[in-house]
């Protein structure tokens, strides 16, 4: 059973997928979508469990063996990564279940699709099947987006769409230049024929450069980031917080192909301009956090600070740095998606002023105020919470790096802003009310949601106090990652391994 471990993930979207769209019964979907979910988390746990032992996993489907054949690698990244998207998709399924899912058709087996995608493109060994996972999660969020109907959401789709359009055809060009250039798309094969002597490298830098361009885009990254905010900000709630680790992929994408293909050939690609454009997405996200008029809009620009913050890491090149963006990459994804969960709820609650920063009336329910000031003390980065701890830790591992002074200034600034910002717009949310308003009475928030919303919330505190034990498991993760030289070994072969893939201490 342990042979076939790294098909399951997505073998179990695909299959429940094809299961709803037998029935157009509502009701059967989301049976088969929690059940299908739930059963994800239970495998991901259990993959992640096996890949902490440090031995990299290959399946080869068909039993052809790379680099001729389609492989999936487990490591402690992609496991970690797939358990973190299980989760996720679980919760934000069952917020959905409460009946957004009623709101337009087919939202169960494109919801399995947009999973089957994420957990594609962190497990697979090929750039090719990566730009194929890419695109199967490409294509469920371009309908996941319109979800619902309405014209902000018809607008920000359109745009999203382009985009992502321009985006893939990016892709295939870099592609088609790695393969001309190289004669592979199998990762661990392009960083062994990166080494070997007689191939163009200035085209090489060129196909890698449009990758890294293509993997910023779906990041985030400024020039490349004003369809993002404005997309996040007009999904549907549980859309958008299954959104929140989308940005993440591209981030991923980046840290594994800067580690195991350009690091030990290609180390300065990435220096200065990846850094540079990091640091002013977090500038832009965190003004734009300061202008934002709505709670899911603010939502939008953190989920976009915290994809610049983390893109700061791959061009640092250091085991250290990329542990502590790990854990980063955790609490601020889940933070977040609860975040998101919790501005649909207050919009319901707050009628005609729904999200907005305007005086509205006195919201009913106490823990949705007390739900608020946690995921908003979470997201601003104040101590106890994981949004505290995560910030601490990327600060202190850039220390010695040489754009440490740069990077320090504009993330404890870009954070005082954001502080700034949730502080003034809670005001309206929970204690500034329009004179003699009364409480309106509201949708029942439901205990699908409510589980939901609180369970993500309580990520915020739960990851805090189990800091230790997963900066360890971080540790251990980007130590893995940057020996290039096992991931090699692991997927080619130890015959594979030449000089410039070495395993560093």
């Amino acid at each position: 059973m342990n042979a076939h471990a790294p098909i399951l993930p997505i073998l179990i979207p695909m299959a429940a997928a094809l299961l709803q769209m037998a029935s157009g019964r509502v009701s059967f979907q989301r049976a088969v979508g929690l059940l299908a979910s739930a059963l994800l988390v239970f495998v991901t746990g259990w993959l992640t469990l096996l890949a902490d032992d440090g031995l990299l996993r290959v399946y080869a489907l068909g039993d052809w063996p790379a680099p001729f054949g389609i492989v999936l690698v487990v490591d402690r990244l992609a496991a970690a990564m797939t358990l973190l998207t299980a989760i996720l998709g679980f919760l934000v399924l069952l917020y959905a279940s409460a009946g957004f899912d009623e709101t337009g058709i087919h939202f169960h087996p494109l919801f399995q699709f947009q999973l089957l995608g994420l957990l594609g493109a962190f497990l697979t060994g090929d750039l090719f099947n990566l730009f194929v996972f890419f695109e199967i999660m490409l294509l469920a969020s371009y309908v996941l987006l319109a979800h619902g109907g309405g014209l902000a959401r018809t607008r920000a789709g359109i745009s999203y769409v382009v985009l992502n359009l321009v985006g893939s055809a990016l892709f295939l060009i870099a592609l088609g230049l790695i393969y001309g250039t190289l004669g592979t798309l199998n990762l661990a094969d392009v960083a062994r024929a990166l080494t070997v002597p007689g191939h163009d490298h200035a085209l090489a830098r060129l196909a890698f450069a449009l990758l890294i361009t293509v993997f910023a885009l779906k990041a985030g990254l400024l020039p490349l980031s004003f369809w993002l905010p404005h997309t996040y900000g007009a999904a549907g709630a549980p859309v958008a917080a299954l959104f929140a680790i989308m940005t993440k992929v591209g981030i991923v994408a980046i840290l594994r192909v800067q580690a195991i293909a350009l690091e030990p050939v290609m180390p300065d690609l990435l220096d200065n301009w990846l850094t540079t454009l990091a640091l002013a997405t977090v500038a832009f996200a965190a003004l734009g956090a300061l202008a934002a008029t709505r709670l899911q809009a603010l939502v939008a620009w953190l989920v976009l600070l915290s994809a610049g913050t983390l893109l700061v890491t791959p061009a640092q090149a250091n085991s250290e740095v990329t542990a502590a963006a790990l854990y980063y990459l955790l609490q601020s994804t889940l933070a977040g998606a609860a975040f998101f969960l919790l501005a649909g709820l207050i919009a319901e609650q707050r009628g005609k002023a729904a999200d907005q920063f305007v005086a509205g009336p006195p919201l009913r329910a106490t823990w949705l105020k007390i739900a608020f000031l946690l995921v908003a003390t979470t997201a601003a980065a104040l101590p106890p919470f994981s949004g505290f701890v995560g910030k601490l830790m990327l600060l202190t591992s850039t220390r010695d790096v040489e754009a440490a002074t740069a990077i320090w200034v504009v993330v404890l600034v870009s954070g005082f802003i954001v502080m700034a910002a949730l502080a003034r717009d809670g005001c309206y949310l929970i204690w500034k009310h329009k004179t003699a308003a009364r409480s309106l009475p509201g949708a029942p928030v439901g205990w699908q949601r409510a589980t939901a919303t609180a369970l993500l919330i309580a990520a915020g505190p739960l990851l805090a106090i189990a800091a230790h034990p997963l900066s360890n498991y971080a540790a251990r993760t980007a130590a893995q990652l940057h020996a290039p030289g096992v991931y090699v070994a692991g997927v080619l072969g130890a015959g594979a391994i030449t000089t410039g893939h070495e395993e560093r201490p």
